[in-house]
């Protein structure tokens, strides 16, 4: 099970050696420190040469929007990630967000449940892009301002 949130690499030809993950002589994650998570480890390896990590995927839709296929997990699991299924992407009408302290809660027409998101929706949305998983309502892909034609996405 992958952990999020993942960071995207440029390649998944990595060497571990006595606990150092290397990418082309510089430091991805040393497993001889301390830290659970993969940001820590970085943060307390003495090592110098640390590969930047510049895109942080923080869920499954994010993993979706991106091109990209080698990533490391917050565990440090590296890892390819290759899009072999479809979901359904419908759209549907926001019938009201109630926003909270750390999240809104978005309800869209004909799902009976809400969904939570971290942030504020963009204040001209009316339309809500919902991905579907085996026929049930999943996540939130995105907001438009009109309703677009319904698709499918790879995942």
């Amino acid at each position: 099970m992958v952990q999020f949130p993942i960071f995207a690499i440029h390649t998944a030809d990595v060497d571990t050696i006595d606990g150092i993950t290397w990418i082309e002589d510089q430091v991805l994650d040393d497993k001889n420190m301390s830290g659970e998570t993969l940001g820590l480890r970085r943060l307390q390896t003495p090592m110098k040469s640390i590969y930047p990590l510049k895109i942080m995927l923080e869920d499954e839709v994010a993993l979706m929007k991106h091109h990209g296929k080698h990533y490391i997990d917050n565990y440090g699991k590296v890892f390819t990630y290759v899009k072999t299924k479809n979901v359904r992407l419908t759209y549907l009408r926001i019938a009201r967000v109630v926003p909270k302290d750390i999240c809104s809660i978005v309800w869209v027409k004909d799902v009976p449940f809400p969904f939570e998101e971290k942030r504020p929706l963009p204040r001209e949305a009316k339309w809500a892009g919902v991905l579907y998983k085996s026929g049930i309502p999943w996540k939130i892909y995105e907001y438009t301002t009109e309703k677009k034609k319904d698709t499918y996405r790879k995942c």
